[in-house]
């Protein structure tokens, strides 16, 4: 057992590894000594608020022209705008209080300002394909008790503050607005392997000081009396308010300082920095516990299945003289005639199944991409573009998985319910997302999907899914229809009173705990990724605990199922899928415990974003589970009935 750990251990480290690691053919961009970085602005972003706006949504310093850099269909979708920005930065140069820009706000212009800042939205810049960072400390506990600080990073910088009595200089209810950012840029080289220079990390410091000019205002070459080369802008300067001004307008001078750090860092290990999560440590040995627990859990249930069924097995192949035996026996194989008998809704049962199908090969496939590192940070929008088009390419085994069900229950009209596959799922969720979108689209933010981009959803859903779904309908509807391996009998059998425990309800909501305390831990990371603006990287670990969630929800989904038939109760095919599927009520309640505790959300909006796109996660988790459950319990049912003799 210990020897297994080691390496499920072994293996989820490497895994996770890998997925750091650079596409081929992605090369670094080496820098000369002078050469000119462009500095890139992105959204503006909160987690209380979820609703990402562009840069120049408030009125920053403007250069002549904006321009925006190509984007792909997930950066999009995720609300990122690239654009170009006034900084000037160059190679290994050193600048101290430039100014970029000297604005004169209305009262309208500072309360745009002074919502955003209440709201702490946080500025993302980009430059050399790294997101700005800034970096803070946290105090840890050593081994030996010692008190030590380790360094972590945060994506963006705050837009300004709100004063307090711990800010020297402010006054409590008053928003400040950081005009002043030292950008600082590490830089690594190494001359026997390339020339130049190369960014490994792009830390922005954000201060708030309210300029004095030396003198009469001369544009760029002004001098500031509070920052100079000898004096740089510190914390404890006074700050540049927002709110509480009496003036009708308020002038603020945006200024930055540039400096250049030599690193040690490589750039294949770059992104290193950004990836260090906080709570490592708590992830590592939660992963490890939940898969001991899950493992230990799920060789019980295999050992006590096959002693159980060897045992059947023996009981119901022996040939039986004893008439009176013959009539007082009970158990699964009194309900062979029944087994295989069709269940209540069988289209809708098939088109979940086929959904499902769609949704296994797509996270499956986005999992794998995801470890060899084809998903990593560095590429933007990679990850939502992925599952969008493995999504609509998995179409062809929806229609596949689904219609040879559907023949397997003797129903004819494929085309008919081929369609119902193809767009029930996808139709949900575009309803929803259309829905949520108008109410973005209400509040201006780039978090609103274009009509453009709709359209080309639109074009994907019918111009290649759609025509996928039927592609492998027609070929499952060419084959021969699978065939029972016991016919239904003609007079369906009475099924015993059932004892409260094993009643269905009961039945299917105990049944989902375990696969979803089998994930619950790396649900909690992802859903800190998704919801609080933070990398997630440990593709390696997912895969793994997706590998456990598929054994977990085969192992108890089977296990009801054959107590359900020791009890001589044959309606198993809802149950089989619901059983498994149930998981995903504790993970919708879960996200609504999530919200309560790690959420603060200030607008109804941002809370219909949550719960509506926690809903559709929720859908699809339960499609997922809910198709491993029934499958696995099919081909058992299968295996089981078809090894028994009967008359």
């Amino acid at each position: 057992m210990m020897n297994t750990w080691k390496q499920m251990a072994l293996l989820a480290l490497l895994v996770s590894c890998v997925s750091g690691f650079y596409l081929p053919g992605v090369a670094p961009r080496d820098y000369l000594y002078g050469e000119s970085v462009e500095l890139k602005v992105n959204k503006l972003d909160s987690v209380h608020t979820q609703l990402p706006y562009d840069f120049y949504s408030l009125p920053f310093c403007t250069p002549p022209k904006i321009e925006e850099s190509s984007e792909n269909l997930g950066e999009v979708l995720s609300g990122d705008r690239i654009e170009n920005s006034m900084y000037k930065i160059s190679v290994k140069v050193i600048e101290s209080c430039k100014i970029l820009c000297r604005k004169i706000y209305t009262k309208e212009d500072l309360k745009h300002f002074e919502e955003k800042i209440k709201e702490e939205y946080r500025i993302n810049w980009i430059v050399d394909n790294l997101p700005a960072a800034t970096r803070f400390y946290t105090q840890e506990f050593g081994a030996e008790g010692e008190i030590e600080y380790s360094t972590h990073y945060e994506k963006g910088f705050a837009l300004g503050f709100m004063g307090s009595e711990n800010i020297p200089g402010s006054v409590t209810g008053i928003a400040y607005v950081n005009n002043h950012v030292r950008l600082n840029l590490y830089y690594h080289e190494d001359s026997a392997s390339f020339n130049g220079f190369r960014i490994v990390s792009f830390e922005v410091e954000p201060f708030s000081v309210k300029h004095e000019v030396d003198g009469n205002w001369k544009e760029h070459h002004t001098k500031l009396l509070t920052c100079t080369p000898l004096r740089k802008v510190a914390a404890g300067m006074v700050p540049q308010p927002v709110s509480g001004i009496s003036s009708e307008k308020e002038e603020v001078i945006w200024t930055y300082d540039v400096q250049w750090v030599k690193s040690d860092v490589k750039w294949a290990s770059r992104w290193d920095l950004y990836l260090k999560m906080t709570d490592s440590q708590i992830h590592w040995f939660s992963i490890i516990n939940s898969t001991a627990i899950v493992l230990f859990l799920s060789a019980m249930l295999a050992m006590i299945m096959m002693r159980t069924l060897h045992r059947d097995f023996r009981r119901y192949n022996e040939i039986e003289d004893d008439e009176e035996a013959k009539r007082e026996e009970t158990g699964w194989k009194l309900v062979h005639g029944d087994v295989f008998r069709a269940p209540q809704y069988p289209t809708l049962l098939c088109v979940l199944v086929g959904t499902g199908y769609q949704l296994l090969g797509m996270a499956l496939t986005t999992l794998i991409f995801a470890v060899l590192g084809f998903l990593s940070p560095a590429n933007r929008g990679a990850l939502m573009l992925a599952l969008l088009l493995l999504f609509v390419f998995m179409g062809v085994f929806a229609g596949y998985g689904g219609t040879r069900l559907y023949r397997f229950f003797k129903l004819t009209d494929w085309i008919k319910f081929t369609f119902w596959t193809a767009v029930s799922f996808p139709g949900v969720c575009f309803s929803i997302f259309f829905v949520l979108n108008m109410f973005v689209w209400g509040e201006k933010s780039t978090g609103a999907v274009p009509f453009g981009t709709l359209v080309a959803l639109l074009v994907l859903w019918f111009g290649i899914s759609v025509p996928l779904v039927y592609l492998g309908s027609y070929f499952a509807f060419k084959r021969d229809p699978p065939q029972p391996v016991k016919p239904p009998s003609l007079i369906p059998r009475h099924i015993p009173e059932q004892a409260w425990y094993l009643s269905s309800l009961l039945s299917i909501l105990i049944g989902g705990i375990l696969p979803f305390g089998a994930c619950f831990v790396e649900i909690f990371f992802i859903m800190s990724s998704v919801w609080l603006h933070q990398f997630y990287y440990m593709f390696g670990f997912l895969f793994i605990v997706f590998i456990i969630l598929f054994i977990t929800c085969a192992e108890i989904t089977i296990v009801m199922c054959y107590f359900q038939l020791c009890h001589e109760d044959y309606h198993w095919w809802w149950r089989a899928f619901l059983t498994a599927g149930s998981s995903a009520i504790y993970l919708f309640l879960y996200s609504i415990m999530y919200f309560c505790t790690k959420m603060e959300i200030v607008k109804t909006v941002s809370t219909m974003l949550f719960f509506g796109y926690m809903f559709l996660i929720s859908l699809g988790f339960f499609l997922m589970t809910g198709t491993i459950g029934f499958v696995s319990t099919f081909y058992f049912v299968e295996t089981i009935y078809g090894s028994i003799k009967t008359d």
